[in-house]
């Protein structure tokens, strides 16, 4: 992204959830913030958008990665978590939604990304429930640092969500953020992925050509893909013992696809890693 703007793709991800709550009626994820935060012009630019048939399956996946990710925070939240790490968290709105007592939110996003939407939260008087946001720029800063600087204690049982960033970080900063989180004491992590371009079926590899073209226009490239075997191969050499790799069919027949549904090949997966 560029240093002086907030990112273009934590925009485009807010878009995607406030369509979602108008043309879906928030079907699969209920966010009754998305479309105050983006603003009257970028939510109706969305809707438009949205008319178009080929975006539907993308917008849905977006939808069901938050939906997952929550849900699973949830999980681990009646098993004791009491912290919880938005990575990348760009427009999310869990933290103003937060319906767990006693857990404590930090969210983690480039400065300039992070300014602007605390200028958008004061500007539309979404004052309560803010979490404690931490300024980052993961490939230069160290994470842990940071985090124990703004409160975040290390021995303490946390949960991490990591939406729509590992495809724009280098492979090293990917596993570096991976290996900082399964060293710590019951820690969890729900993260997403894309599998390599080419193993893509033909009929969605140009469109997910075209959208990694736009991204790279944007300033935003996409730098790393990985293959789901080698990478929980990979998850488990860092010490997590329970791991769930959801991927585009999965998730398509959890979230209202017909438990018979055609296989989707391959594309975005979500993982849930736990030790």
């Amino acid at each position: 992204m560029r240093a002086t703007e907030p990112s273009r793709t934590a925009i485009g991800a807010a878009a995607y959830r406030a369509a979602h709550q108008n043309v879906d009626g928030g079907a699969i994820f209920r966010d009754p913030y998305a479309r105050r935060i983006l603003g009257e012009e970028a939510s109706a630019e969305a809707d438009l958008k949205a008319e178009v048939p080929s975006t539907r399956s993308f917008r849905l996946f977006m939808a069901a990665r938050s939906r997952y990710a929550e849900d699973c925070l949830a999980l681990s939240v009646a098993k004791g978590v009491r912290q919880a790490v938005i990575l990348g968290a760009g427009l999310d709105t869990f933290a103003l939604r937060n319906p767990h007592a006693g857990l404590k939110v930090f969210e983690v996003d480039h400065p300039a990304t992070q300014s602007w939407k605390q200028m958008r939260l004061s500007e539309i008087g979404l004052t309560q429930n803010l979490p404690t946001f931490v300024p980052v720029d993961f490939e230069q800063e160290d994470l842990g640092m940071r985090l124990a600087d703004c409160g975040f204690e290390l021995e303490t049982a946390s949960f991490f969500i990591w939406l729509g960033v590992v495809p724009y970080l280098t492979e090293p900063s990917v596993f570096a953020l991976l290996r900082f989180v399964a060293g710590l004491p019951s820690s969890s992590i729900v993260f997403d992925y894309s599998e390599p371009l080419e193993n893509y079926p033909a009929e969605r590899r140009a469109r997910a050509e075209e959208m990694g073209a736009r991204t790279a226009a944007a300033g935003e490239p996409w730098l790393t893909h990985f293959d789901p075997k080698q990478l929980a191969d990979r998850l488990l050499s860092l010490g997590f013992r329970s791991l769930e790799d959801i991927g585009p069919t999965e998730m398509a027949k959890r979230f209202g696809l017909p438990a018979d549904a055609p296989d989707r090949g391959a594309g975005p997966h979500v993982v849930f890693a736990d030790k």
